[in-house]
């Protein structure tokens, strides 16, 4: 069985729009499609834990940790700005290890509304 044949159409349909915007994009169109997907995720999460639904809650949270991941990858530096950030970072991503074990949609649910926040104030920069 191939690994595509795993998947749900939904997960396949997101990876491939996910691969198509990422080819081509400038640095700051990458962390706003991170930004994004982290949101999605996080939103998933919350909509499996109320669906009871423990598989799409994992996917979801290991989906987050990698956007988590490649966020803070991408972070250049470790004063101001960037000191904030890897904080954030670091602080969002214990919570979702946290929830693995012991989901707190409260928790989460601020998480996301924090990173909508930050994606919400890189995308009026960017259009600035």
């Amino acid at each position: 069985m191939t690994m595509l044949a795993r998947r749900t159409p939904d997960s396949v349909y997101r990876r491939v729009d996910f691969d198509a915007r990422v080819n081509g994009a400038d640095p700051m169109e990458l962390v706003g499609l991170c930004y994004e997907h982290l949101v999605a995720a996080l939103g998933s999460a919350l909509f499996a834990h109320e669906r009871r639904d423990n598989a799409a809650k994992s996917e979801a949270l290991t989906r987050a940790l990698s956007a988590l991941t490649a966020l803070q990858l991408g972070v250049k530096g470790t004063e101001g700005v960037a000191a904030a950030l890897l904080q954030f970072y670091q602080a969002a991503k214990n919570a979702l290890l946290d929830s693995v074990l012991s989901f707190d949609p409260d928790r989460i649910g601020k998480v996301r509304g924090d990173v909508l926040e930050i994606a919400s104030a890189l995308h009026s920069a960017r259009t600035a």
